[in-house]
Order: C-alpha cells, then sequence, then structure tokens
C-alpha cells in the first residue's frame, strides 16, 4: 500500500529532514528525479535526449528552484533549456547552475521570446507553484502554460500541478493540464481525486528520505500486492460454502440486465456460490438461464443464512415499494451493499437510516455505493460545501455509519473511524451502463469471502480491493475494444488472476 500524506505532514518532515542533511540535499534529490524522469519521457517520445528544447516555468518558491536545478542537469546532457521567470523573485542559485550549463533565462515580461522557446518545445516543465499555492494561476503565468498547452509539448508538473489544491484537489481558476506530474516525499490526495486529478496526468511519486515517524497518512492507496490477500487461491479443503456465498437482491421487471451484471461479477470474485433474492418479478428465471450454477430463493434474506454477504439495489427503481426489500437485506447479520435504488431508499427513508445505524452498533458492515448525484441525494450540499471529496466521504461515512465509496475519477472509499483509500486503478473507461452493476457484484463477492473466512477486521480494505479489481477488469477489457459493462464483468476473474499472480490470462475474460 501507498500513503497518502497532507500537505502539512510534509512540511512538517520536510523540516525534520532539513536538521538532519546537508543544506540544499533535499531539492538535489527532487531535482535529480526530475531530470531522469525527464530524460526518459524525451527518449521515449523522441527518440534521445540530445538535442530536445525543454522549457522551465520558473516560479518563486522551491519547486521552481528544482525545476530550475533539473533544467540544469538536461542542459549538460546536451538538451537546449530556457527558463521562463514569472516574477522577479525566482531560486537563483537553480538559475545560475542552469547559465552555467548552458541554459538561457527569459523574463515573462518578454512575450514574443516566450512564445518563440514555448511553442517550440519538445517538453515544458511547470515550476509555477508548489504544494503551498492556492487558488488558480495569475494571468500572466496562465498566459504562458495556455501557450505551453497548444505547442504540441509534454508538460510536465513539478510536484504538483500549478493552480490545483494537492490536499483536496480544488482547482478554483485557472490550471496546468500535465501530462505527467512528478511529485516528492509522499503521495498527496489532491493528484489522485477528481477534479486535480484531471490536471496531474501519470503520477510519479519519488521517495526523497521524508520520515513520518508515527504521523497517521490521510489516505491509502492499494496495490495488487494488498488485493491478493482479499481474493486468495481457495485452501486445499475449501467447499463451496467456505469460500464464501454472495446473496444478491439486485434487478427488477424495469431494469432486469442490472441482475445478470451483478451475478456474472459476483461469480468470478472468488465465492463459491450466488444466491439471487426472487421477488417474482421474472428476473431470478433470466438469471438462471444465462447461469445455471445460481441459486434462486425467494426468503428473506435474514433467512438465508448460507449468504455471508448482501448486495442489494441494482437495478431497483427507487421507488417507494423497494423499501421492504431494503429494510429486509439490511436485516441480515453479514455485511451488505447497497447500490443504486438502495441509495434512492436510504435518501427517502428515516426507517433505512435508523437500520443502519442499527448495524452498525450491532458491529456490522455497511458499504454504499454513491456517485455524486447519489451522495447529493443522500447529504444535500456536503460535497460543495466541504470541497475535497476525500473528507466528504469521511463527513458521509460519520453521519451515515457506514463505508461510503464515493465513485468517480479517483474513488474514494472511506470509513465512519476515518480511514480512507484512493483508488487509482479505475479509469474513464468504466464510465458506462451497467457498470456499477457489475461493481457491486465484486464488492458483494470480496465481502462475502472475507466473511467466511473470517476475515474482516479491515474492512474498508476489503472494499478498496474490490474497487480495484473493478479497475483492473476495465483495462483489460479496453485491451481489446471500447468497453461495455458486460466486458467488466466478462473480466472479473481475469482481474482476479492479475491480483494473485500479477499477469492476467492470455485470453482476459471468462465465461
Amino acid at each position: 500500500m501507498i500513503d497518502i500524506r497532507s500537505v502539512a505532514a510534509i512540511r512538517a518532515a520536510e523540516e525534520v529532514a532539513f536538521q538532519q542533511v546537508p543544506t540544499g540535499a533535499l531539492m538535489q534529490r527532487a531535482s535529480h528525479a526530475l531530470a531522469v524522469s525527464c530524460a526518459r519521457l524525451l527518449g521515449d517520445v523522441r527518440g534521445a535526449v540530445v538535442g530536445a528544447r525543454v522549457v522551465i516555468l520558473a516560479g518563486s518558491g522551491n519547486n521552481g528552484g528544482d525545476a530550475l536545478w533539473a533544467g540544469a542537469t538536461l542542459a549538460r546532457r546536451g538538451c537546449r533549456v530556457d527558463a521562463v521567470t514569472l516574477s522577479e523573485r525566482f531560486h537563483h542559485e537553480g538559475a545560475a547552475a542552469l547559465v552555467s550549463a548552458g541554459g538561457r533565462l527569459v523574463s515573462a515580461s518578454d512575450e514574443d521570446a516566450v512564445d518563440g522557446v514555448v511553442l517550440a518545445a519538445d517538453l515544458v516543465l511547470d515550476g509555477i507553484l508548489g504544494i503551498g499555492g492556492s487558488g488558480g494561476l495569475r494571468p500572466e503565468a496562465d498566459r504562458v502554460v495556455q501557450v505551453a498547452s497548444r505547442s504540441g509539448a509534454l508538460i510536465v508538473a513539478v510536484d504538483v500541478p500549478s493552480g490545483v489544491n494537492a490536499d483536496t484537489g480544488a482547482v478554483q481558476g485557472p490550471a496546468v493540464d500535465a501530462d505527467v506530474t512528478v511529485t516528492f516525499g509522499a503521495a498527496k490526495a489532491g493528484l489522485l481525486v477528481a477534479p486535480g486529478r484531471m490536471h496531474a496526468g501519470t503520477v510519479q511519486i519519488v521517495d526523497i528520505g521524508l520520515d513520518f515517524g508515527d504521523d497517521a497518512p490521510v489516505a491509502r492507496i492499494i496495490e495488487p500486492v494488498d488485493v491478493d490477500r482479499w481474493v486468495p487461491e481457495p485452501a486445499e479443503d475449501a467447499y463451496k460454502y467456505s469460500r464464501g456465498v454472495a446473496g444478491l437482491a439486485v434487478g427488477s421487471s424495469e431494469y432486469r440486465g442490472a441482475s445478470l451484471l451483478a451475478a456474472a461479477a459476483a461469480r468470478h470474485s472468488d465465492v463459491g456460490m450466488v444466491r439471487l433474492l426472487d421477488r417474482r418479478d421474472g428476473v431470478a428465471e433470466l438469471v438462471v438461464s444465462h447461469y445455471p450454477d445460481v441459486v434462486v430463493d425467494g426468503t428473506s434474506p435474514a433467512e438465508q443464512v448460507r449468504a455471508t454477504a448482501w448486495g442489494c439495489g441494482s437495478g431497483f427503481p427507487g421507488a417507494e415499494s423497494d423499501e421492504p426489500t431494503v429494510l429486509a437485506t439490511l436485516a441480515a447479520a453479514v455485511p451488505v451493499v447497497l447500490d443504486a435504488g438502495a441509495l434512492s431508499v436510504v435518501a427517502a427513508s428515516a426507517d433505512v437510516r435508523e437500520r443502519l445505524r442499527d448495524r452498525f452498533r450491532a458491529g456490522l458492515i455497511t458499504v454504499l455505493t454513491p456517485h455524486d448525484g447519489e451522495f447529493e441525494r443522500m447529504l444535500p450540499g456536503l460535497l460543495a460545501r466541504v470541497g475535497d471529496r476525500r473528507q466528504a466521504g469521511v463527513d458521509a461515512a460519520r453521519e451515515l455509519q457506514c463505508i461510503v465509496l464515493l465513485k468517480g475519477a479517483g474513488t474514494v472509499v472511506a470509513g465512519p473511524a476515518g480511514e480512507v483509500w484512493i483508488d487509482i486503478e479505475g479509469t474513464a473507461d468504466l464510465g458506462v451502463a451497467g457498470s456499477g452493476d457489475v461493481l457491486t457484484g465484486i464488492l458483494t463477492g470480496v465481502l462475502a469471502g472475507a466473511h467466511a473466512r473470517g476475515d474482516l477486521d479491515h474492512p474498508e480494505e476489503a472494499v478498496a480491493a474490490a474497487v480495484w479489481l473493478h479497475g483492473c477488469a476495465g483495462r483489460l477489457a479496453a485491451a481489446h475494444a471500447p468497453v461495455t459493462a458486460p466486458d467488466i464483468a466478462m473480466r472479473v476473474g481475469a482481474a482476479v488472476h492479475a491480483a494473485r499472480f500479477g499477469i492476467a490470462p492470455n485470453d482476459g475474460g471468462s465465461s
């Protein structure tokens, strides 16, 4: 797993490091790593570093210094490097090193000269604002950034794209759109959640030797080696019930396909059985006609004692008539995932909200999976008021006494105690109709398996693992063709294989 740190924690760790290492050592570590990353990118894109044109947009802070020192290294490797100074205050030692290596300084006030070097650039280094910056770019900087965007050059952000809040991802004005962000010391939440994620491009994390001691991270990123724990290979003596039984209360006469998608995903999520609640609406017959291994049962979820987790709400219209099914599912003494129409019931029903709190007091796990619109209906105004998707997820989890999975670019998984995971595996390919139904199936399967094994001490991590599997399945599907939800569901098994062994099966699919 990768720890995500706040700006305050990074600043504090830097202050400690300044007392322990020679002056300028941290900047030299950062600038060297930055230069290496830029050289690698130039080699990939141009085929050579020598002769490449690099432009530095140098602000007044330390990340401007990082960029200038990196520019000096690139100049010594044969690049033509021009640094656009955006104010009279800039890192003079870094600038002197650049000039000594053969680079040039260009004042941003000389617009013709700036436009000439930027439009000819192969790579532009954004060193305007660092992690302490706030608000959007000033007009002079914004003008240069717009020229860089038109140039077709690779844009590499130093630590954080200028104009993006490193803690929250908020963008309150003009901001840099980077192809790559090279960030130092630790991952920052603002690079991983929307809207900052859309400005950061590919994020590269550089360890510069900061020690955070016992300070807890603000969030974590799950990695494949962590996911493996939640979808282990079956034990030698495993059987269908010991591997977990995923119960699904999904689909309706209006949205029958949701039941197929959730069932398909659950079947390949490392469980021994999938059970479907028969609501006498024709959905059960449809599912069994496609998946004869799915067991259909019309009794209440609480009475289906073989089920070790339940997923509910995918394909429900969210009408008042769905409330009894939601309440009945929440009565089961196992983990429960509420999605789609069930979330509309949560938004409208005080009884359902009280049941969520009862479950929390009883030590039972409930997961809510809203996108922004569903989140707004459940907790009106919270997301806009907080302006921070990570913190909004935490606030919602505490209010509703559930694990909240706030879907979007950089999906946030937050628990009532404040534990947070941010997903980086999912891509925009997941943004198709029915993708959420697939996620519900995966979530239910992962939780069912963990509950059956007695291994749910860290349920937020289990949920983050399911989100990773969803993202991995989407990536595998995208390698073949434009993605649909059935494509994602078909590759859940391949995603499990990838988590276990580090590589997906050759065909990338399952049936």
